[in-house]
């Protein structure tokens, strides 16, 4: 059985011709709009009422899209700080290699400098570490015997004597340090020729049996006095620093500061020179008076 609405409610034309009236009606509005622009108040219109509904359609997106953002940049930002902070990292450290290679350069020059200075041949040598003896002041060098280095030859710096080798292996040497307190330095003052022996007390030197009125003074330069055999005269050693005198003692107090240090620099300077005092006669050589007398007796008994 087929149903249909009543006549009484079958309003309007029939569905197809309005189909067929509003494409026309469309294309009609299209063609005058692309001809004359008659919508595009209109348009206009319908942007601005439909913009906060397009925002709000949007704000899901727009917000999982900053969040995203967010999260990139911070990621990217601490790549590039960690970038930043070893590049600022590898600059100081290349900052400071430049300026231990500089001040080595000036050191090696300054050494160049002295060694023209000393007289006969000297060695150069490079200080490998510390003596492991906390209550001696040693270092050991970089050179030994391969390298002619031999024990009691004196070992310094371009500022001054530093001490002396005391052991000697194949590829290496230890240095005795002057300020050990087994080494004794003789040494002379440079403003008036007086001459004495410095000793080693750990740190500095104590210029020992001094009298108490002898001429020193703080500040006075003191340089080997050569008459040990081992140091080279004029060689600087120490500068005096403290004086102290009591009229109820015999000999002055008198503390000096070392012109050179193991701990100032790596480099120095091994003296290869050999000098030797002049032998002693022997003790059963006769001197020839007495032989003169001998023969004089023998003539009278004749």
């Amino acid at each position: 059985m087929e149903l249909q609405p009543p006549p009484l409610f079958s309003l309007g034309p029939a569905p197809l011709v309005r189909l067929a009236f509003f494409v026309s009606l469309a294309v009609l509005l299209m063609v005058l709009d692309a001809r004359f622009r008659y919508a595009e108040t209109l348009r206009n219109a319908m942007a601005v009422v439909a913009y906060p509904l397009q925002r709000a359609a949007m704000s899901p997106v727009d917000l999982f899209n900053g969040i995203a953002g967010f999260f990139a940049s911070q990621s990217s930002l601490q790549r590039e700080n960690d970038t930043l902070r070893s590049k600022v990292l590898q600059a100081s450290r290349d900052t400071l290699t430049l300026e231990a290679l500089q001040s080595e350069n000036a050191q090696m020059r300054r050494l160049l400098e002295a060694r023209e200075k000393m007289p006969g041949k000297t060695h150069f040598a490079e200080i490998l570490y510390s003596g492991r003896d906390p209550f001696s002041r040693k270092v050991v060098i970089d050179k030994g015997s391969l390298q002619t280095i031999s024990a009691g030859q004196p070992v310094m710096d371009e500022t001054g004597v530093i001490g002396q080798v005391t052991r000697v292996f194949p590829m290496m040497a230890e240095v005795t340090l002057i300020t050990d307190k087994e080494q004794a330095t003789p040494v002379q003052v440079v403003r008036n020729g007086l001459r004495g022996v410095a000793y080693g007390d750990g740190a500095t030197l104590d210029l020992r049996f001094m009298a108490a009125n002898a001429d020193i003074q703080n500040g006075d330069m003191l340089v080997t006095s050569g008459i040990d055999g081992i140091y080279p005269a004029g060689l600087p050693v120490a500068r005096v620093a403290r004086v102290e005198r009591d009229a109820a003692y015999a000999f002055a107090r008198i503390q000096c500061e070392p012109a050179a240090g193991a701990s100032q620099h790596r480099q120095v300077l091994v003296l290869l020179q050999e000098t030797s005092l002049t032998a002693p006669p022997e003790a059963d050589a006769q001197p020839a008076s007495k032989q003169s007398r001998a023969k004089r007796g023998a003539k009278r008994r004749e």
